[in-house]
């Protein structure tokens, strides 16, 4: 079949096999031009198929030399449907690790159910017996409590008060004005619930109870922060109160695992374009202005160039992880120079439809929305007859009828 991009909305309904796999072998080569990182042997990857999961995932692979095992939720093909990005992100990912000599291993399943976390962990005793780095780099609107079986779903709202600001389409570059209603409570404890930090804690305790967490891991999981701009639906909205949650965890996991010599710290990472970005009001019109400012500066980075900064910089560099006042690692430092976010601001104010060919970067943002589903690659003959059908090397078939 002839793939094609399906945009609908802010999600693209298909994605190519051969142009995931571009992508892919673009950040590994990446990392791999970089210096060695030293210090991780083995790592779970929890949330690995797209975005800042699979960069962590490629940067302890063909950074450190690691063994991985990533947990996804990703669908495969089904008749003249693709498969997920994500799909054919950890397809490339296995083979090109089979290609290094490093062992990579991927549980396909619900993260948030214990079994999952059970199947994760027979998986690590078989393969490498413990894991010394785990990422959690979980984006999901839906989550299934493991215990009590009640099903709760995140929303994108602002708390206390209805907000209303600019934001663009950007595959057509119109800017209009979006006014959300405020969260209610029920919201609140729903977007907590899915984003917050207890899910996180359940897999430490399972990996260390279950003796698969060497001695002096150490873990981290991702947040943002942005913007005075963006925080009334960031920050200070519903998604704001999970990540509160998700960096209180943190500050409870550092003090349990520092008793063995393991660490544990939310990253605050830049503004990129991903799926989950890419579905939050005001947020790309935020992102392509700043994409504008930071590379007339050689300031921008994409995933994998912060999680490269991350681990061999920050996480494996020689003495003590830099953290701020809350325990967090700050990668967003370049993104929140008082420089950039001045220009930014300025910008802000004279975003309209009709100035942003020339005050924003849309061309690079609709260039890497495309990228995280396999389009927009020059060296892919996206005209070729092409096989949706790429089999994930660790992953069993789905049966049909299963």
């Amino acid at each position: 079949m002839i793939i094609e991009p399906k945009i609908r909305g802010f999600i693209c309904t298909t994605a190519h096999p051969q142009g995931c796999a571009e992508h892919v072998r673009e950040q590994i080569a990446f990392v791999r031009a970089k210096r060695p990182i030293q210090g991780v042997k083995n790592a779970l990857v929890i949330g690995s198929s797209t975005g800042y999961g699979l960069a962590s995932r490629i940067t302890a692979a063909f950074g450190a030399n690691a063994g991985t095992i990533g947990v996804c939720f990703e669908k495969p093909a089904s008749g003249n449907r693709t498969a997920s990005a994500g799909w054919y992100n950890t397809a490339a990912f296995e083979i090109a690790a089979k290609e290094h000599g490093v062992m990579a291993r991927t549980i396909n399943g619900d993260a948030f159910s214990d079994a999952v976390k059970k199947e994760t962990i027979a998986a690590i005793r078989e393969e490498c017996g413990q894991v010394d780095l785990v990422i959690y780099s979980l984006a999901s609107p839906r989550r299934v409590h493991p215990r009590t079986g009640e099903t709760f779903s995140s929303v994108l709202k602002p708390v206390g008060r209805s907000f209303t600001s600019k934001t663009v389409n950007v595959q057509s570059g119109v800017v209009t004005e979006v006014t959300l209603d405020p969260a209610s409570q029920d919201d609140i404890r729903n977007t907590v619930a899915v984003m917050g930090g207890e899910d996180w804690n359940l897999w430490i305790e399972a990996l260390d109870q279950a003796g698969v967490l060497a001695q002096g891991a150490i873990t981290t999981a991702y947040s943002y922060v942005g913007p005075e701009l963006t925080y009334a639906i960031y920050r200070e909205g519903t998604i704001g109160r999970a990540k509160d949650d998700l960096e209180d965890t943190a500050l409870t996991l550092d003090a349990r695992l520092e008793l063995s010599g393991g660490r544990a710290f939310v990253s605050v990472n830049k503004a990129v374009v991903t799926q989950s970005s890419s579905a939050i009001p005001v947020v790309p019109l935020y992102i392509s202005l700043l994409f504008r400012v930071m590379k007339e500066r050689g300031l921008h980075e994409g995933c994998i160039e912060q999680m490269y900064r991350l681990f061999a910089e920050r996480v494996y560099s020689d003495g003590p992880v830099s953290v701020d006042e809350r325990g967090r690692v700050r990668m967003d430092d370049w993104e929140m120079r008082s420089d950039v976010q001045a220009v930014v601001d300025e910008l802000w104010q004279r975003a309209q439809t009709g100035s942003l060919t020339d005050i924003a970067d849309l061309g690079g943002y609709r260039e890497d929305f495309l990228k995280l589903f396999g389009f927009g690659f020059p060296d892919v003959d996206y005209d070729a007859d092409t096989s949706p059908d790429v089999p994930i090397p660790s992953v069993a078939p789905i049966e049909e009828g299963v």
